[in-house]
């Protein structure tokens, strides 16, 4: 259809908008409160248009088009209805521009200097009528600088999903507000502070409180970067002023995983740990027990004869590395690298031996692949969501959000976890089995989708093998029996069967709840079953997803991070595979594969002679604190290259200090398998460096010879050595993340792994029995404890717990007990209490309620003066080498003394102080 804008022609769509054409044809219209993702309301008026057919002003964000339509954008009539709306609008605000925060990046200050409102001609009222909000660490809401364009309120609903924010009252008294007007952190507050509110506020009336200074909009140098958290991989503007990051922003493109700039608090507000006074700026060695600050060339002149020395007196399999998930792509590849070709073994691993090393093993028996199958983006497309092992509302945020808008939109939800979690409270079905008994839920499941005929028998028959042995074993996992083992009604079972079994496409999302166990690798070939059963993998909005818990977790595992395989999962096995790397980096290989990180820490003192530690900090995030203790204790040199002096690099006889996310370049790899760019935003502190620059410096020292002048020569190396990775290059990055495989230069990436076919030929059935778990509850040990995240901190809590408003907003440990125990054993909500197991004690404060059933207990493992891990048993995956996190037998007993927070960081400090002493 054809639309004449201000006399000339324009080709339209039907349903387009007036503002919608306009906007694509370089014709501008003031907004307010339109957005583009966000639906419209016309409620402004800002966009008012005049139809010359009829004369009529209209809302050009809200009117479709229509075929002849002629629209007129800058009239007389237009121009005066636009000035009325900016009059009336700043008889209702405070003409405070000088001191607002918003000042410069304000649209009702913009849209008054374009139409010349100095002052209103309907007078002022009296200000202020409303209090301000600001209890909270996060986010200031100013009701007297609203304009009531609701683009909070409708991103709080569309986006978040969280409906923290609505008007109330009516006429003059309207405002926007949380439940009770209370402030956005009240206890009735659902508000998560994700800050998309105050990106979306075209006023001051929504804005961040400062932690680390303050600066004007257009004061800042803005960088865009990908956000070192979670493994959604989110895309974030940094705002910098005088090298600290001030604030984050949001960043709108379609070609990322948050396309809405959505975040969640750790992206929005954890970043006081770039500018923390407690960062190692210069290198450390230890002598007498104290760290002396040392210069570069004396720190790697040591570091590497120390190495060459132990190499040459108990070979190369006596040194181990373990990289990063918080490092960049081209760092873990350099330091797998250096390991294999400069120290000689393949005993390189890193965090993932932690969280999802079965999902690596699984996945790539089942399909051939051990990644995330699907995308983000696809989340809304499923007719059916199974969440099982997973929260990914506070674990993935932005993911949680899409999953939750997907069941607004009509998705059925199916969330099994032992926990009630906040999906488990909105979906469909909502199953709570007894820990470690996942096998047996999901082969109950497949058994009735059998028994009901909801195979994909064609599936089955053109692209997967192993199907008779595999029914074999289903066939006696009845629901009844089912029932008895996990505690899930078998109704249950069997109506999550058929929620599942006939939906047209299904997909799996599961997290460590799954992998975390004895039998982890079963607990992920289990969904490859029943992904393969019901033909849902191959497919859009299919598929079988582990959401990874870190940055660059996926991204580490890539580029070879692992004791198994080269860069791109190429086996270090394989003689030609070998042959090959031998060639690229021009030295002898061993044939050997090398010991896992689970398996270094048994053999520290032992096999293990020394441990080159980048970015880790096994000393809380490993299980079994005692025995990681006694570990780093027993060896003969260890390094440790950090942003800080964590708890692990105490134990460290040469302490190196690097560069952060924000201070250098490189690439994360997110849980959907998109490269994205990391971009320098700030200098490091002091002498610190990037990761990439010590391994080279010091290869060089060693003998073999780095030469790389930046990241992007490392990602060229990356691309020459991976055919996943063999079309990425800094130049493509520029315009948007990239999805491997991504196998050459005119490759556009690949949303959806198996479309035609399995990595591995067909993909394969696995017969899959339910075990016990290898140590439960009994009589003096009569509570399963299960580990985890939480919203607000992130695994070892090395950046958040120095992140000021976070860790203000949540400063202390606790573990959820379930309120039938509670009063049996005379606890109260805060109370202190003592969890004890096998391996140790450790005190905390009680949350009681109804979140974990009785007889279960759960504890973040973020906090050094209450470590989870200190409990957690060695009990390995025999497979995949991962340790049993999810459950450990413990007794639980009331404190009767109340031991005050600054008590036991005063404890740990000075246990610190004797530690180095």
């Amino acid at each position: 259809m054809v639309v004449t804008i201000n006399h000339n022609d324009y080709e339209a769509e039907p349903g387009q908008t007036i503002l919608q054409v306009a906007k694509q044809n370089g014709i501008y219209i003031p907004t307010i409160c339109h957005s583009p993702h966000l639906s419209d309301v016309g409620s402004c008026r800002m966009c008012l248009v005049e139809l010359e057919n009829n004369r009529k002003l209209v809302a050009s964000c809200v009117t479709p088009v229509t075929d002849g339509m002629k629209v007129l954008t800058d009239s007389e009539r237009v121009i005066e209805a636009r000035k009325t709306v900016v009059d009336l609008l700043v008889s209702d605000h405070p003409m405070d521009c000088m001191t607002c925060e918003a000042n410069g990046n304000c649209v009702l200050q913009d849209l008054a200097y374009e139409y010349g409102i100095k002052e209103s001609t309907f007078g002022t009222k009296k200000l202020p009528r409303f209090e301000i909000k600001a209890q909270n660490e996060f986010i200031q809401l100013d009701p007297d600088k609203c304009i009531l364009c609701g683009k909070c309120v409708r991103t709080c609903k569309e986006i978040q999903m969280c409906n923290a924010l609505d008007f109330v009252n009516r006429g003059f008294e309207t405002k926007v507000s949380p439940p009770f007007d209370e402030d956005l952190g009240g206890k009735d507050s659902p508000c998560v502070f994700c800050g998309q509110c105050v990106e979306m506020c075209p006023t001051g009336a929504l804005t961040y409180i400062p932690s680390k200074g303050k600066g004007r909009y257009y004061e800042f140098k803005k960088t865009i970067t990908t956000c070192p958290y979670c493994g959604v991989g989110c895309q974030l503007e940094l705002r910098t002023k005088n090298n600290k990051i001030i604030q984050v922003g949001s960043v709108y493109n379609e070609n990322s995983p948050n396309p809405h700039g959505e975040s969640c608090v750790k992206g929005r507000f954890g970043y006081d740990f770039v500018n923390h006074p407690d960062r190692l700026t210069d290198p450390l060695i230890k002598r007498n027990g104290h760290f002396e600050k040392v210069s570069w060339e004396e720190a790697l002149d040591y570091v590497a004869e120390k190495l060459l020395n132990i190499r040459g007196k108990y070979g190369s399999d006596s040194i181990g590395g373990l990289s990063s998930a918080k490092c960049t792509n081209e760092e873990n590849y350099i330091m797998q690298k250096f390991m294999r070709a400069v120290i000689g073994t393949n005993s390189v691993d890193h965090c993932a031996r932690l969280c999802h090393a079965s999902t690596v093993v699984g996945l790539g028996m089942a399909f051939g692949s051990g990644a995330m199958t699907n995308s983000i983006s696809e989340i809304e497309g499923s007719d059916v969501i199974f969440v099982i092992g997973s929260n990914p509302t506070e674990n993935h945020p932005v993911i949680g959000s899409k999953i939750k808008k997907a069941k607004k939109n009509g998705t059925h939800l199916i969330v099994a976890d032992p926990r009630k979690i906040e999906l488990s409270e909105i979906a469909d079905i909502s199953l709570h089995h007894k820990p470690g008994t996942d096998v047996a839920l999901i082969n109950g499941i497949m058994n009735v989708i059998v028994n009901e005929g909801l195979l994909d028998k064609k599936f089955i028959e053109e692209r997967t093998e192993g199907f008779e042995s595999y029914i074999k074993v289903i066939e006696g996992y009845t629901p009844s029996k089912v029932s008895q083992i996990t505690g899930v009604p078998a109704d249950k079972i069997i109506e999550a069967a058929k929620m599942f079994g006939l939906a047209e496409k299904a997909a799996i999302y599961f997290a460590m709840g799954i992998t975390q166990h004895k039998y982890g690798t079963n607990n992920v070939l289990s969904l490859t079953n029943l992904a393969l059963l019901t033909g849902n993998v191959g497919f859009e909005s299919t598929g079988v997803n582990p959401l990874r818990g870190q940055n660059n977790v996926q991204g580490a595992c890539d580029v070879g991070a692992l004791s198994d395989v080269y860069p791109g999962y190429q086996k270090v096995s394989d003689p030609k595979i070998r042959e090959k790397f031998e060639n690229y980096w021009g030295v002898k290989l061993t044939d050997r594969e090398g010991l896992t990180l689970t398996e270094m820490f048994e053999e520290a003192g032992k096999k293990i002679k020394a441990l080159y530690i980048m970015g880790e900090n096994p000393f809380l995030s490993d299980p079994d604190q005692d025995h990681v203790k006694k570990a780093l204790e027993s060896l003969d040199f260890l390094i440790v290259q950090d942003i800080f002096l964590t708890e692990s690099a105490q134990f460290a006889d040469v302490v190196l200090p690097a560069a952060s996310f924000a201070e250098k370049e490189g690439t994360f790899t997110n849980t959907e398998r998109r490269i994205q760019r990391v971009r320098k935003a700030v200098n490091s502190p002091g002498r610190a460096k990037a990761d990439w620059e010590i391994l080279t410096k010091l290869a060089n020292k060693m003998g073999y010879e780095m030469k790389y002048n930046s990241p992007s020569e490392i990602m060229d190396e990356i691309a020459q050595v991976s055919k996943l990775y063999g079309g990425i290059s800094y130049e493509r990055l520029e315009k948007g993340g990239l999805q491997w495989p991504c196998p050459d230069v005119n490759h556009p990436g690949t949303k959806y792994l198996h479309k035609d076919g399995f990595s591995r030929g067909k993909g394969k059935f696995f017969p899959v029995e339910f075990a016990p778990p290898e140590k439960e509850a009994d009589e003096k040990y009569n509570f399963t404890l299960m580990t985890g995240r939480m919203l607000y901190h992130f695994h070892t809590g090395t950046m958040t717990r120095r992140s000021y408003p976070i860790d203000k907003h949540e400063p202390d440990s606790y573990v959820e007990i379930n309120i039938e125990d509670a009063k049996k054993l005379g606890i109260k909500d805060k109370d202190r209490v003592r969890i004890t197991s096998p391996q140790g004690t450790v005190e905390t404060y009680a949350k009681v309620g109804q979140r974990v059933q009785p007889g279960q207990l759960f504890m973040p493992f973020h906090y050094a003066e209450s470590p989870a891990n200190k409990l957690t048993n060695r009990v390995y995956d025999l497979k995949a080498k991962i340790p049993e996190l999810k459950i450990t037998p413990v007794k639980l007993e009331k404190v009767e003394k109340r031991v005050s927070r600054r008590e036991v960081l005063i404890d740990e400090r000075f246990t610190s102080i004797r530690r180095q002493e």
